[in-house]
């Protein structure tokens, strides 16, 4: 039997994100928008890889609280079709991709990337921009910097992009619905 929590009389409960994903690379950026954001996040990172479906995402919440209000995000790469076809069959969950990978998402911070691109690139990429080595899994402090101040313009350029068309990402979505749950908080 699931937990429920109770709203007290009076008072909102804020909704917990649950955030499917399948690498290092979206698990320490989501660790970092927790920090950033202070809302209640709880991760769960490539235990079922590509393999994730509805009953896996039922099995991880269950004998945890929930509430109605909770929302769930799988944060994916789209650049297989086989994975985009499963994440859509799943149903109740916000779907957040990025073609080739995440870090066109960060890509999208520096500047607005319209051709085709490859991860490797993008890495070469970063690193240039950055002058710091780029490495998947780790944000360094000047990424860190800039994946803060350069949200709203990285935002802005997602939102012209195409899922699932190279380069592409909806990362916007996922930020957007941060901001709106820490503003319902203050």
């Amino acid at each position: 039997m699931t937990s429920r929590r109770r709203a007290s009389q009076g008072r909102r409960i804020n909704p917990h994100i649950w955030v499917f994903c399948e690498g290092e690379t979206e698990e320490e950026y989501v660790n970092f928008l927790k920090r950033e954001y202070r809302l209640p996040i709880e991760i769960i990172t490539k235990v079922a890889g590509n393999k994730i479906n509805s009953r896996y995402i039922n099995e991880c919440k269950r004998g945890l609280a929930q509430h109605e209000s909770d929302k769930t995000f799988l944060i994916y790469d789209s650049d297989i079709l086989a994975v985009l076809e499963r994440l859509s069959a799943i149903r109740g969950v916000s779907i957040i991709l990025s073609n080739p990978s995440i870090e066109i998402w960060y890509l999208l911070h520096y500047k607005n990337q319209r051709s085709q691109i490859i991860t490797t690139d993008c890495i070469r990429e970063l690193s240039n921009r950055n002058r710091i080595e780029y490495k998947k899994g780790h944000i360094d402090v000047r990424l860190k910097e800039k994946l803060t101040i350069s949200r709203h313009e990285a935002c802005r350029r997602s939102r012209v992009t195409i899922i699932p068309i190279n380069p592409s990402t909806n990362f916007h979505e996922f930020i957007e619905f941060l901001e709106e749950q820490r503003n319902l908080q203050d």
